[in-house]
């Protein structure tokens, strides 16, 4: 009789907590679900009006009535879509392992080094961060222009050789690194550089790999400076050829998305196959 009454309690205690629970869960499934529909119908939209003949573009149907390659055609005999985007690739690419590389860098300096004023450093570093790439734009021109270096692909590297985002990223994940793991490297007669490349950095793999991929998602949908610098379609990026399907005389929608198409691919096919680390590095790009 004792077990009896000491277990009836407790079932009619936890029966009440589990329905609770699944509606909880069925309304939070049911939000990301229409959530994810708003994020993803554009992108559908863009794929379907890419399809879509010249007589069907403003239709408003969810499938065009006859479906159609000619746009992606139309969009490759007018730019050179592939060369754009090995372009793009390359200086998104080459950005992503300089910023990786001078963000190791002066991070393990600001995490393990002392040294008068740098605190100051590092806040003048963070502000550029605050700084709309926009606001700087000009003087940056004028560097690259004094250079000798418009129209070529490395005046769209050099400006971003550097970036605040990667040593606050970085410098926050050395200092929470242990202390105990570096003196003994230093106790088996390591130096700063072997510490550094050897011990560290293999150890913060998936912070940079979070920072890669902010990085090179970044680089790869700039606009404005190549707008800026760029003069030829050889030497330009694809969102520049995008832009080329826009003229006074009227906006070619139907291989413009059809070029909106083959830029998304890449970057949606980085999101397909690295998925868990493109979240990753969205909860890890939050600078404490």
């Amino acid at each position: 009789m004792t077990a009896d009454l000491t277990l009836r309690p407790a079932a009619r205690l936890t029966r009440p907590r589990a329905a609770p629970l699944r509606l909880d869960t069925a309304i939070g499934h049911a939000v990301m679900v229409i959530l994810a529909v708003f994020c993803l119908f554009p992108v559908y939209w863009m794929i379907v009006t890419s399809l879509r003949p010249a007589n069907e573009i403003f239709d408003a149907t969810l499938w065009p009535t006859s479906a159609s390659l000619e746009n992606y055609a139309h969009a490759l005999r007018s730019i050179p879509v592939w060369r754009m985007l090995a372009n793009t690739f390359a200086v998104s690419a080459l950005v992503t392992l300089a910023q990786v590389v001078t963000g190791l860098l002066a991070a393990y300096a600001f995490a393990r080094w002392r040294f008068r004023g740098d605190r100051l450093v590092y806040s003048m570093i963070a502000m550029t961060w605050l700084v709309p790439f926009q606001v700087v734009m000009i003087p940056n021109y004028l560097l690259v222009a004094n250079m000798g270096l418009l129209d070529s692909l490395s005046a769209l590297i050099i400006p971003h050789f550097a970036g605040a985002l990667a040593v606050l990223m970085l410098a926050q994940a050395m200092r929470s690194f242990p202390a105990e793991v570096i003196e003994a490297a230093r106790m088996d007669g390591a130096g700063n550089w072997r510490i550094l490349w050897q011990v560290i950095a293999p150890n913060l793999r998936g912070t940079i790999a979070s920072l890669a991929i902010l990085v090179f998602i970044s680089t790869w949908n700039e606009y404005f400076w190549p707008l800026l610098l760029s003069r030829s379609p050889e030497n330009s990026v694809i969102q520049i050829g995008i832009q080329m399907f826009m003229t006074s005389e009227g906006t070619a929608w139907g291989p413009l998305m059809a070029a909106a198409t083959m830029a998304s691919l890449p970057i949606l096919l980085i999101y397909i196959v690295l998925q868990r680390q493109v979240v990753q590095s969205f909860m890890k790009s939050g600078i404490r």
